[in-house]
């Protein structure tokens, strides 16, 4: 049943982003644009009452349980950052906006981009293990809640991958390919 409630929630949300972004560059509706683009997080609020529900209703915990808080995680910790790129991209393909920047493509630029993300990564994972804790204490029955402990060593996998590849864009940067080609006479 959670898992239709994590799915229903993110095609929600996709919904109201799409509803947003056409309420303001196709309707010219600033302010319904504006509403609909805020009350995509209540999203969120949707699924983790109803993780809330499950859990108190006496449900034993299970990985929907423990997805729920990995969805509420990332999207707490990124939601804000795919908004703005979203909205970038509709203002530049519905309302003649510029083009949005493209990430660097190598170099110390790159770098500092990767290693940004990974920061919204910790923090998605911080909020998701915060959540798995929360619930635990929720429930406050072992038995009931063996499912969930699983999850915080899978939570610091995925960080700890993705810090490995921030790192590794430090290790080797490669080509700063976004400046031109220094040009040294040859001899």
């Amino acid at each position: 049943m959670l898992y239709a409630v994590i799915i229903a929630c993110e095609i929600g949300f996709w919904v109201v982003l799409a509803a947003g972004l056409l309420a303001r560059y196709v309707l010219r509706r600033r302010r319904l644009s504006t509403a609909l683009l805020v009350a995509a997080p209540l999203v969120d609020v949707v699924l983790l009452a109803a993780t809330v529900a499950d859990l108190r209703g006496g449900a034993t915990a299970n990985a929907s349980h423990g997805l729920a808080a990995a969805y509420i995680g990332f999207s707490i910790a990124f939601g804000h950052r795919l908004v703005r790129r979203a909205d970038a991209h509709a203002a530049h393909r519905l309302a003649d906006g510029p083009k949005p920047p493209k990430p660097p493509r190598g170099g110390p630029a790159r770098a500092a981009y990767e290693w940004r993300l990974w920061l919204h990564a910790v923090l998605a994972g911080a909020i998701t293990c915060a959540l798995i804790a929360g619930a635990i204490a929720l429930v406050g029955d072992a038995a009931r809640t063996e499912g969930l402990e699983s999850w915080f060593p899978r939570v610091g996998t995925v960080v700890g991958v993705w810090g490995v590849i921030a790192l590794s864009y430090v290790l080797f940067p490669g080509a700063d390919r976004d400046r031109p080609p220094s040009r040294t006479s040859p001899g």
